[in-house]
Formats: C-alpha cells, structure tokens, sequence
C-alpha cells in the first residue's frame, strides 16, 4: 500500500480570499512578518500496491475530475515516502 498527496491550491491569479483573511488576522494574535498567506487543500489517498505509473495516473484523473476545479485551481501529486 503507498500513499499519494494531492495538494490543491488557487492559481495565482485568483484572488484568495481566506488566505487574505488570515493574513489580516494574525497581526491581531501578536504574529508578525508574514505578508501573504495562501489557503489550499490537501488529500492524502493510500492506493493498493504500489505507487506506480499507473496508480499515480488515476490519481492525477481523481484529481483533476474531483479533488480539483482545474479553472481556478492547481493541483500537484507526490508519493509520500
């Protein structure tokens, strides 16, 4: 069995409102020097076998049918080690 993260972020054109949120929130907890927060998603998927091609291409198909709005988002897939 292998696990695979899918980590899905807002492409960097759009405009992150949460992450705009926090950023602005966290001056007010004492936590200073961060500019600029992005908020994402991320999705750990444990395959049967092993992380091959061919489980990491249905994973890439998962994530861009579901996990993903691939207009406004991006996504990356990484075998966890």
């Amino acid at each position: 069995m292998a696990r695979v993260i899918v980590d899905v972020m807002l492409k960097p054109e759009i405009l992150d409102a949460q992450g705009q949120a926090i950023a602005r929130a966290l001056p007010r907890l004492g936590l200073v020097g961060v500019s600029a927060v992005r908020q994402g998603k991320r999705f750990e998927v444990e395959v049967d076998g092993p992380a091959d091609e061919a489980a990491l291409s249905d994973v890439r198909k998962m994530a861009e049918t579901l996990l993903a709005n691939t207009v406004i988002e991006d996504y990356t897939v990484t075998v966890e080690s």
